[in-house]
């Protein structure tokens, strides 16, 4: 200290070996937990997955949740039902609710005309929309703008503003309550949804090389050829993602179906009748069944209720088990996601 205004400064001790070694051993601790936690650049971290799989799970049961409850529903009896003390699990697995449900749904029957009403415009939609998307997509033509442009109006154009009219009109040409209401509009590229196909066709031959199809030019294929031989056969994920979407569409389709093509005449027995059509009237048509079975099947319930729509939707959820890898890659691969 000099004249007593300067304060002695003690220099501070440098760390042992032994706490150069802790501070060491802290860091290294503090950045495995946070690699653990966060993850690295190699690998993603414990904590960060956790979220994920958590969200997941909570956006999954939300969906899960009707069907669980639909079909643990449909295997319960009514004292099940009636039991507040059960709530998820019956007692015993009970099929006669499905029993019940198929007599009166007519299941077979109704399943056949399903695949017939979904099926067949299916398949046209799929071949039509995949020839006027190509058609878009390779060729330049006066009107092209215009035309795209009406094709996203007629999209976006509420589907109620043109029911009445439509009905009219299918009346007057002789092709209501026939498949014929579905299968011409079809043909014509003008099916259920067909504005959207066109567009994911559009969409896809775009990014088909066209190196590819000028070769097949040099090789003298001709238009059709170059589409038939290189254009679908690269086509195959948007052809599953198209034929996916329609086929449910239509399939889940009531209002139109009831409307154009089973009319009038859903209680001949010739008259097509769908599953989700026959769901609709399932309370009718149950009490009628119930009467005429001489007292063998049961007053309707929640139960058989329940059971009638798992069988309507049974062949979608068993269609989509089987393709589900290969729809999800397609909808990647057709980029209809915004990606």
């Amino acid at each position: 200290m000099q004249n007593g205004s300067q304060t002695k400064q003690t220099k501070q001790p440098k760390p042992t070996k032994v706490a150069r070694q802790r501070l060491s051993y802290e860091g290294a601790w503090k950045d495995r937990l946070r690699k653990f936690v966060f993850g690295s650049k190699e690998k993603e971290g414990a904590g960060k997955q956790l979220v994920v799989y958590v969200l997941l799970i909570s956006i999954g049961f939300v969906y899960l949740y009707p069907l669980l409850y639909m079909i643990s529903r449909s295997f319960m009896t009514v004292s099940d039902l009636l039991d507040s003390s059960i709530q998820w699990l019956p007692t015993s697995v009970y099929f006669d609710n499905y029993k019940n449900a198929a007599r009166a749904m007519d299941f077979w029957k109704t399943f056949k005309d399903s695949v017939l009403v979904a099926g067949i415009p299916t398949l046209i939609n799929v071949v039509v929309c995949a020839t006027v998307g190509y058609g878009f997509a390779r060729y330049e033509f006066p009107g092209k703008k215009v035309l795209m442009g009406f094709l996203i109006f007629s999209f976006i154009l509420p589907p109620q503003i043109t029911m009445m009219p439509t009905y009219a009109f299918y009346t007057d040409i002789g092709i209501v309550n026939s498949l014929k209401a579905f299968i011409i509009p079809s043909v014509l590229g003008q099916g259920l949804k067909a504005q959207i196909f066109i567009l994911i066709f559009w969409q896809f031959f775009r990014q088909v090389p066209q190196a590819l199809i000028e070769a097949a030019k040099i090789d003298g294929a001709g238009h059709f050829k170059s589409f038939a031989r290189i254009s679908i056969p690269s086509a195959a994920p948007a052809i599953l993602v198209v034929f996916l979407f329609s086929i449910v569409w239509y399939w889940n389709e009531s209002y139109l179906t009831q409307l154009y093509v089973v009319g009038m005449l859903q209680d001949s027995e010739s008259a097509l009748s769908t599953l989700v059509v026959s769901l609709k009237t399932f309370d009718t048509a149950y009490s009628t069944a119930a009467s005429q079975s001489g007292g063998t099947m049961v007053s309707i319930n929640e139960n058989i209720k329940m059971a009638g729509t798992m069988l309507s939707i049974l062949p979608l959820l068993i269609m989509y088990f089987i393709l589900q890898r290969q729809f999800v890659e397609s909808v990647d691969r057709t980029g209809i996601t915004g990606e």
